[in-house]
């Protein structure tokens, strides 16, 4: 895919990343794909768990030098990025794509597998229901808000074993896991891409960022969530066809409930992949 060069092989012979103005804590390069050593790093990471304030404390310097903050859990079940089977060769470009009509496709085939489909997908038909409409404006600042809801995540503890601060060379956050050839959602998307498309379009219309990266879970803050139910029914939608498991395998049976609980006025929006 088209990126911008990448600022991370500096980093070889500069650790603390000086030379980018960065002056960074101890950390390591990943470059380790499903196929070998890939020809140039694919993310930095700290090598201590991040805490409150990491996020505010590097981010914006590191985004002037064409690297983006984001957390990554090594402390899973599947260790960390250097064991999650990276196929950054495997990856297209998310601007070649188009969110609508992927959306579409993955509702055509999201809706094949509930029994109950009429109640589960309820209040909408078979009929792909379109793009939910924007906000006329963003409440919030959506940087800021990453910083934000880094924090809490952090505070929260509950989301992550053993978080750290990573910095991937991306044009934007939205592009995050298909700069690094992330494969969390192999088993529904096996080019991660065009769910990076689907990021762009949440990106420019709901002020997301990518703020965390597990094996198989990807979670964004919410520049501007959905404030009325009706609207977070037409959001919930493209939620189904993006990560059909969030309904189907996850704590909502319904789309409905599920648009009242995990996305009316929610800051965050998590998903997993089976």
């Amino acid at each position: 895919m088209a990126t911008l060069p990448n600022p991370l092989p500096r980093l070889a012979a500069d650790p603390s990343g000086r030379s980018l103005g960065l002056g960074l804590p101890l950390g390591r390069l990943i470059d380790e794909t499903e196929d070998g050593p890939w020809h140039e790093p694919l993310l930095w990471h700290a090598e201590y768990t991040a805490s409150s304030g990491a996020w505010t404390a590097l981010g914006g310097r590191a985004a002037r030098v064409g690297l983006l903050p984001v957390l990554v859990e090594v402390g899973g079940g599947q260790g960390g990025p250097e064991e999650w089977q990276l196929m950054p060769g495997e990856v297209s470009y998310p601007g070649d794509h188009d969110a609508a009509e992927l959306l579409a496709e993955y509702w055509a085939d999201a809706i094949e597998e509930p029994d109950d489909l009429d109640e589960t997908i309820a209040p909408f038909d078979e009929t792909w229901p379109d793009l939910a409409p924007a906000p006329a404006s963003l409440p919030a600042d959506p940087d800021r808000r990453a910083a934000e809801t880094a924090d809490a995540l952090l505070d929260e503890g509950s989301w992550f074993k053993d978080p750290r601060l990573a910095l991937v060379p991306a044009r934007r956050s939205a592009d995050i896991p298909a700069a690094i050839g992330w494969t969390g959602s192999l088993n529904y998307e096996n080019d991660v891409a065009r769910l990076c498309a689907v990021l762009r379009s949440w990106e420019d219309r709901f002020g997301i960022r990518v703020v965390a990266l597990g094996f198989d879970r990807l979670v964004v803050s919410v520049a501007a969530p959905p404030a009325t139910q009706e609207a977070a029914e037409a959001v919930a939608a493209e939620h189904f066809a993006f990560c059909p498991d969030n309904i189907t395998q996850g704590h909502h049976e319904t789309l409905r409930e599920y648009a009242e609980h995990a996305v009316l006025g929610q800051r965050v929006w998590s998903f997993w992949w089976d």
